[in-house]
């Protein structure tokens, strides 16, 4: 098994890539990691690795994208850089599972969508990232912003992905799907949400009804089925809340000579709570609904969350996810008109 990583995407290229590429041949002995980046600059840092030479390959790629560059364009124009050869890459090579990148959100989703592609009678694929939620599990979000403007149909391919996504990555049989709205109540939201309602009823998924943002972490729900918009600001919402909270309680800390004290009496438990917001243990973002898997890691990625990545792609391999997703898609004939939508969209 191949696993192909865009060793210049992210804030920390390439050092954070290579560190998560020695750390994955190291856990992961059945598989080989493809290194696509500026082999004169990556070689001096390889040299100073131990790892087994014989499961890493590298593919030279002189340019970068940037998060400056229009992903559009860039995906068209840059074909010498170090995302572009990557999709290429998987693109080209049946023994390639997926394609980890901490590059350009924008250029990541562009790239995945115009050179991979969509399975056959996903209407739209959905950038699903896992959130930690309070019982301790996690709960995926789809969408959080792939898709800005979405249709009914949409959201049920991704209430249908969500959930085999999940099934997949924990081995829950019956994950809990909820729709994202402004209310619990059957007749809340707006018309999106309204007209989506009725129809994630008759998909054979265990849809529980409407969601309230403020829930999203509580571990009430395994899937919550949004737009891109909505999903995007709650996304951003709970990071910038953990921030803020996290700042304000050191601040409060720091302020008097009990506050530190306090702090130091509270250190393990403060610790455990960080772990577990931590999002580089849990690898990235799945760009659910392509024909290959594509992983979108932070862009402040660090080693251990490539090499994360790099599980979740093997994680999802193993259980056969897009097959999974193919089929249960298949099986839905009421929703056939997908199948048009999906050629003409």
């Amino acid at each position: 098994m191949k696993i192909v990583i865009d060793a210049f995407g992210g804030d920390n290229a390439p050092n954070c890539n290579i560190d998560g590429a020695v750390l994955a041949l190291d856990k992961f002995k059945d598989i080989t990691i493809v290194l696509v980046g500026d082999v004169d600059k990556l070689n001096p840092i390889l040299a100073t690795k131990k790892y087994d030479k014989t499961r890493l390959e590298l593919v030279d790629a002189k340019d970068v994208i940037t998060n400056d560059d229009v992903p559009t364009v860039a995906i068209r124009t840059k074909k010498e850089s170090s995302l572009v050869k990557a999709l290429d890459y998987l693109k080209t090579n049946d023994d390639c599972l997926g394609l980890v990148s901490a590059g350009s959100t924008g250029a990541v989703l562009t790239g995945g969508f115009l050179k991979i592609g969509r399975m056959k009678g996903v209407s739209r694929p959905a950038l699903a990232p896992l959130l930690p939620t309070k019982t301790g599990g996690q709960v995926v979000l789809i969408d959080c912003g792939a898709n800005v403007d979405c249709k009914p149909i949409n959201l049920c391919h991704f209430a249908l992905m969500g959930s085999e996504y999940f099934k997949a990555m924990f081995g829950v049989q019956n994950p809990r799907v909820a729709l994202l709205s402004n209310g619990v109540e059957d007749k809340k939201g707006n018309e999106l949400v309204k007209e989506t309602f009725p129809m994630l009823k008759q998909l054979p998924i265990n849809f529980v009804g409407n969601m309230e943002a403020r829930d999203a972490l509580i571990g009430d729900y395994d899937v919550i089925v949004t737009d891109g918009f909505a999903g995007n600001v709650l996304l951003k919402s709970v990071e910038g809340t953990a921030k803020f909270t996290t700042s304000m309680i050191k601040e409060a800390m720091m302020s008097s000579f009990w506050g530190k004290i306090g702090g130091l009496l509270a250190k393990k438990s403060l610790k455990q709570v960080k772990s577990k917001l931590d999002y580089n243990k849990y690898g990235g973002s799945n760009f659910v609904g392509c024909k290959k898997t594509i992983i979108k890691s932070h862009g402040s990625s660090i080693g251990v969350t490539i090499c994360a990545a790099v599980e979740q792609i093997v994680k999802l391999e193993q259980n056969k996810v897009n097959e999974r997703i193919e089929k249960a898609i298949e099986n839905i004939p009421e929703f056939a008109e997908s199948k048009s939508e999906a050629k003409n969209d």
